[in-house]
């Protein structure tokens, strides 16, 4: 992984920055603080060495401290960062997707307007305080992917998310890895904590919601992943966000 940097604003101990990402791959960077990263009406894709976790609207990413990651998304976006020290209050240990309520939507866009230079005491400071208060009621949402570590495995997963399509069973993957098809079904249960076939939904889901946040159709992204039958898509969906894709989008 190249252009590793350090990236992030100078403040106190708890701030929300607005911020902007640009379509394409983001810059792989650590931070010193945790953050909570989202954005209002674009979706965002957080990648690190061990996984990858996808933000639709109305949800955020929590990225620990000095885990090295990159964001990326389809089409240009104004991002919403809540930055937090860890010894400012519990943060998640290890990155997840959570759903932004939309009293914590207000009050990130209201700490957004005052940024990282706000007076430790008065009405910022009661709005950062009621934010810290939502953190812990953010409930999770099953929008990310483990990724394998095994060099074999990875071969057959980076496969799959260059062409989340591909209609090829695990024994071609498999031969194409160098591997049998038993060893890579080992390999991805183990590295995981998924069956390769629960994996390749998964990843199948994640891949659907970023192109859906570009603007595309139902029909056409259940094409795109890999879904023949596009009810069978739809009801992937509702499982994992409560709503058909339509409703979600809307």
């Amino acid at each position: 992984m190249n252009d590793v940097i350090e990236a992030e604003p100078a403040g106190g101990a708890v701030f929300v920055m607005a911020e902007r990402c640009l379509a394409g791959e983001g810059i792989w960077h650590t931070d010193a603080r945790a953050r909570l990263v989202g954005a209002r009406d674009r979706v965002l894709t957080v990648r690190t060495e061990a996984g990858m976790w996808v933000a639709p609207p109305k949800c955020a990413v929590w990225v620990p401290a000095g885990v090295l990651h990159r964001v990326s998304c389809g089409n240009d976006a104004a991002v919403r960062t809540l930055y937090i020290d860890g010894a400012a209050a519990p943060v998640p240990e290890q990155c997840c997707v959570v759903s932004v309520d939309p009293l914590t939507d207000a009050l990130l866009t209201a700490a957004c307007e005052f940024g990282a230079d706000y007076p430790p005491e008065g009405p910022q400071a009661r709005i950062v305080g009621v934010i810290l208060d939502q953190l812990p009621r953010l409930a999770p949402v099953p929008l990310a992917l483990n990724w394998p570590k095994d060099l074999r495995a990875q071969h057959i997963a980076n496969l799959l998310l260059a062409n989340p399509a591909r209609p090829d069973v695990l024994d071609d993957l498999a031969e194409d890895a160098s591997i049998t098809a038993r060893t890579a079904a080992r390999l991805f249960s183990r590295e995981t904590g998924q069956t390769f076939g629960q994996w390749r939904q998964q990843l199948r889901l994640l891949c659907a919601l970023a192109r859906l946040g570009h603007g595309a159709s139902v029909t056409q992204v259940a094409l795109e992943v890999g879904y023949n039958d596009v009810s069978s898509f739809i009801a992937v969906f509702r499982q994992a966000l409560g709503e058909t894709p339509a409703r979600y989008f809307r």
